[in-house]
């Protein structure tokens, strides 16, 4: 079915609420998807933003737009890993993106006014309609419908949907009463930008540097031009008194003494800019989606800045958000599933970072203090196995996220769930083993998602788990298992799809065998010990 185009009736088919990188990168999606998308952005780029430091999966992302050259050929620092100061002692350890990411093996810190500009530059080559220093007021409905939005000066722009990424202002979010602040991360950040600081040795020279501290922790994130961004992260309300007693510049002066290794970096430096302060800012929406509308970027979520996850969930919740907003124009009645694909996609992503962020800071047994002990992991509120797949949900175990929980004191039960769930072992003549589905698993019908819109499918689904959507060939293989009940082998299993499908048996075969062995390796098919 063709996507809808603008009408008489309706100014857009799409108007973008947003011109960071959540809205920038929706824009274009949809822009390049044939649809008449117009963007409204409040400020006039380039505008000062925090959030520099990327992650590898962001920069797949920009590619699939067509923008990545354009961020190469900008100068940015490369950043291929982290090092911190943090966890079970106090010295400092890094982590590297080539561990797990190999086709991106590094990341970049970016200065965010010429980065955010480069991506709305982007849209506007792809054909986006942008508005610059043109504020939104408010979203639109009839009942419960948005149908487009109101801007500042009172003129009205109808649309057949809305996207809105405006950041942490959340303006749907807002209006409608959705947002729901975290109690887990009651934090509050104070940074700012120094010149000719000193970095660490190559190659960590271009790797954020994390150091736990008594009050909390401090960021330093080398920029290209000799620039750095330096943040401390403290608890709200201690952090709160202690501003109000001795202003931005002294208190953010103040945390930097306080921690040694970022304090001998600094030495030397010069501030270019005044502080700035951010508090109360991790939270969720209770919903993401609606008729008419959807949430993207930090307008839908926000996870503490530990992990830098900021860009990243905004692009990839775009990629996501797009292909969500042109199935609900393509395709209506897909689109109730689709918009809980999409949901349930988006959370998957913000409660992997959230989880592990709350292992993190609960078992840093580096600084006793009250920032510390406040933070303490003192009782599971969730099972072990919840905990650790919400942790390493859409990575792999042995990735990065083993490497920074290992370096943290967790409760006993945790430390058992990563070393339990590790990818297993699988034989390789597997023809003659009768697998089960694991428990809790069954194999469901889902809007999944493909190329650039939302499609009919199956996903493996249970609780504490993530979404797996498989092929129509390995659903027949896990239809097999379920009705088969650890009776049949998975050849036998093979035999029988391919005699229904009137398929060589030989055709069959070696693709399941190796769909068998990820499912076996992940867990998501088991053997009984006997067998």
């Amino acid at each position: 079915m063709p996507i809808r185009q603008a009408n008489a009736r309706e100014n857009a088919d799409v108007v973008v609420i947003g011109g960071g990188p959540a809205g920038s990168t929706a824009a274009t999606l949809l822009a390049r998807a044939g649809l008449d998308v117009r963007l409204f952005e409040r400020e006039h780029f380039p505008r000062l933003h925090i959030g520099e430091s990327l992650l590898p999966a962001t920069l797949a992302v920009l590619d699939g737009i067509g923008v990545l050259d354009a961020i190469e050929a900008e100068g940015f620092k490369r950043k291929w890993g982290a090092t911190m100061c943090w966890g079970r002692e106090g010295e400092p350890w890094t982590w590297y993106f080539k561990e797990t990411n190999k086709r991106f093996p590094h990341a970049y810190q970016v200065w965010r006014p010429r980065f955010d500009q480069i991506l709305l530059d982007h849209s506007r080559d792809c054909g986006v309609d942008v508005h610059e220093g043109t504020a939104v007021a408010r979203v639109l409905f009839d009942g419960a419908r948005a149908r487009g939005v109101e801007l500042a000066d009172g003129e009205r722009i109808g649309a057949t949907m809305v996207v809105d990424a405006t950041g942490q202002s959340s303006l749907l979010a807002r209006q409608c009463s959705l947002k729901v602040w975290d109690p887990a991360f009651r934090n509050l950040a104070v940074y700012g930008y120094f010149r000719d600081c000193a970095h660490l040795d190559p190659p960590d020279d271009g790797n954020i540097f994390i150091e736990s501290y008594a009050n909390g922790w401090l960021w330093k994130i080398p920029l290209a031009g000799g620039v750095s961004s330096i943040g401390a992260v403290v608890d709200r309300d201690a952090g709160a008194k202690a501003i109000r007693r001795a202003g931005l510049r002294g208190f953010l002066d103040d945390q930097i003494a306080a921690a040694p290794r970022t304090a001998a970096l600094v030495e030397g430096g010069v501030s270019e800019s005044a502080p700035t302060a951010v508090r109360d800012w991790s939270y969720s929406a209770s919903s993401m989606t609606g008729p008419g509308w959807i949430l993207l970027g930090d307008a839908a979520c926000f996870v503490d800045p530990l992990f830098s996850t900021g860009v990243h969930l905004a692009v990839t919740a775009a990629h996501m958000g797009a292909a969500y907003v042109v199935t609900e124009l393509a395709d209506p009645d897909l689109a109730p599933d689709a918009a809980v694909a999409f949901e349930r996609l988006y959370r998957t992503q913000y409660e992997h970072f959230h989880e592990l962020a709350r292992l993190f800071y609960g078992g840093n047994q580096s600084v006793e203090s009250y920032f510390w002990e406040a933070r303490r992991i003192t009782g599971e509120q969730r099972p072990p196995r919840e905990a650790f797949v919400r942790a390493v949900s859409g990575q792999a175990a042995a990735g990065y996220e083993q490497s920074v929980l290992s370096r943290a004191s967790l409760p006993g039960e945790i430390e058992t769930a990563l070393n339990t769930f590790k990818p297993a072992a699988v034989a390789e003549d597997i023809a003659n083993l009768r697998p089960r589905l694991a428990p809790g698993l069954a194999l469901v019908p889902s809007a999944v998602l493909g190329d650039g819109r939302f499609e009919r499918g199956q996903v493996i689904r249970g609780t504490s788990r993530v979404d797996l959507p498989v092929s129509p060939l390995v659903g027949h293989l896990v239809q097999g298992v379920e009705s088969s009940q650890g009776r049949e082998s998975i050849s036998e299993i093979a035999n029988g799809i391919a005699a229904r499908h009137d398929l060589p048996t030989e055709r069959v075969l070696p693709p399941l065998l190796d769909a068998a062995r990820l499912l076996l390796s992940d867990h998501v098919l088991t053997v009984d010990v006997q067998t």
